[in-house]
C-alpha cells in the first residue's frame, strides 16, 4: 500500500491564486480561490514543458494558462486548448484532493 504522504505534493497557499506551480517533477497545480487543478506540465502540442523558466507560469484573468513556448491557451477547469496551434487538445489531468489545506494527489502512479 502506498503511504498516502508521498501523495502530498504542495500546500494550497503555495500555489498563487489565479496562478500555477510546478509542485512536483512534471506536475502542474493551478488555483483559484479554494479551487486547485492538477496537470501533466506538458503541452500537447510539441510535448514539452508549458513553463520557459522552471516556476513560471503565464496565467490570464485566473482562469487561462499559456504555453510559453508557442502561446496555446488552456483553461484551468478542464486543461482544454481555446486559443492557439493545439486547439480543441487538453492537457492530461492529474485526480487531485484537497485535505487539510494540502494538495494530494488521489493515484501517484499516474504522475
Amino acid at each position: 500500500m502506498t503511504d498516502p504522504a508521498s501523495n502530498d505534493i504542495c500546500a494550497l497557499h503555495e500555489v498563487p491564486d489565479g496562478g500555477g506551480l510546478e509542485a512536483a517533477p512534471t506536475v502542474l497545480v493551478l488555483r483559484r480561490g479554494g479551487d486547485a487543478w492538477a496537470y501533466r506540465n506538458v503541452c500537447p502540442h510539441f510535448s514539452i514543458p508549458l513553463n520557459y523558466e522552471p516556476g513560471a507560469f503565464w496565467t490570464y484573468e485566473g482562469g487561462l494558462l499559456m504555453c510559453a513556448h508557442h502561446s496555446a491557451m488552456f483553461r484551468f477547469e478542464d486543461g482544454v486548448c481555446v486559443d492557439g496551434p493545439c486547439l480543441g487538445a487538453s492537457l492530461r489531468r492529474i485526480p487531485i484532493r484537497i485535505d487539510n489545506g494540502r494538495v494530494v494527489i488521489e493515484d501517484a502512479s499516474i504522475t
